[in-house]
């Protein structure tokens, strides 16, 4: 007894989500790490879900970009992208939810603090990304410094700048849900 099922409104919601982390990858600059607009879309979803069926949402992106729907930057897919020198940000945004769903109950009401966790999701994002890509590419760039220059210092002013807007949009949005 203790667990309830999701709603077929949650479900739908939570597919939604995968669609809209797929659009958001679509839109994209292509780069060694592309600049894409799935750190919008990751904050929209935090936002709009919440952390657990967020997490959700992301595992079912994914897994359809595992199975090879072209869901990735540049419309790939596969399980090569995720082992790839970009898939630690792919990966990074299961436990950026987690995070912010642990932070959940305490900053629903208070708009800094949302920010702050939303900012904490996207630096464990920026972590398991730059890790990953340190790895694949670290010898060529210096290690994890080197790839904290290449994958982390070009994107913090973008990324706050969509943290802003998916703060805009997701307030505007949320009484129609």
């Amino acid at each position: 007894m203790g667990k309830k099922a999701l709603s077929t409104r949650e479900l739908c919601r939570i597919s939604l989500a995968a669609v809209l982390m797929s659009v958001c990858a679509w839109l994209c600059i292509p780069a060694p790490v592309p600049f894409t607009m799935q750190t919008f879309g990751l904050f929209c979803i935090l936002e709009l879900l919440g952390g657990k069926r967020a997490s959700l949402a992301l595992l079912l992106y994914i897994m359809l970009g595992a199975v090879g729907l072209p869901v990735f930057s540049g419309f790939s897919g596969g399980a090569a992208r995720l082992i790839g020198p970009t898939g630690g940000y792919l990966i990074g945004y299961i436990p950026a939810a987690l995070f912010y769903a642990l932070t959940e109950k305490g900053i629903i009401k208070h708009p800094r603090l949302r920010i702050i966790a939303l900012c904490g999701a996207m630096l464990i994002c920026y972590g398991f990304g730059t890790l990953w890509y340190s790895i694949a590419y670290g010898s060529g760039l210096g290690g994890f410094k080197g790839a904290f220059a290449v994958c982390v210092l070009p994107f913090i002013l973008p990324d706050g700048l969509k943290l802003a807007l998916a703060l805009l949009v997701c307030g505007r949005v949320k009484k129609y849900i």
